[in-house]
């Protein structure tokens, strides 16, 4: 339900993390993923890094990232499953100013329609950080697919109503 316009989408320096212990930039399809879908939408990369699934790591990297006023959104894919070593949400609530709960909601039940009652096993989380919204997906391609597709790429449009994150992220800018 995107409004009609004639407004030009502000475009958005995002960043793209990937959790894995075993992706590399050659192989990291979900991570390649993002940043074609948000470089066709009108965003540019401001940022790109993998890191392994451990909690110290990921805070390190989404930290620096929260912290670079130059940043306005991050995409986390990888590490919201349930085996040993998924991490990623216990890294990253912890960094939030506030959690978007619809975002993993949303994410499920759009997700359901694709995979069934195998999304449960998603902990797709997001949250708002220091003038930041940061979403963590899970690190299929089709679940980022199914994310951009679906919620991102509609959230992250200017030119999106009745509200999307870029009117939150400006406000905040202009009123700090």
């Amino acid at each position: 339900m995107s409004k009609a316009t004639d407004a030009k989408a502000e475009p958005l320096a995002i960043a793209v993390l990937t959790v894995s212990d075993t992706r590399t930039q050659e192989n990291d399809t979900s991570g390649q993923y993002l940043v074609e879908a948000l470089e066709a939408a009108g965003h540019s990369t401001a940022a790109r890094a993998i890191v392994i699934d451990d909690i110290y790591q990921i805070r390190a990297v989404l930290s620096a990232w929260i912290a670079d006023a130059a940043i306005d959104a991050v995409l986390v894919t990888g590490g919201t499953g349930f085996s040993g070593r998924d991490s990623t949400p216990e890294a990253v609530a912890p960094l939030f100013d506030k959690a978007i709960d619809g975002f993993g909601e949303l994410f499920r039940s759009l997700s359901y329609q694709e995979i069934g009652s195998s999304t449960v096993q998603s902990r797709a989380v997001a949250g708002y950080a220091n003038n930041t919204v940061i979403f963590c997906m899970p690190g299929s391609t089709g679940a980022c697919r199914t994310a951009w597709t679906g919620l991102l790429r509609e959230q992250l449009d200017s030119t999106h109503g009745p509200c999307n994150f870029v009117g939150v992220l400006k406000v905040r800018e202009q009123h700090p």
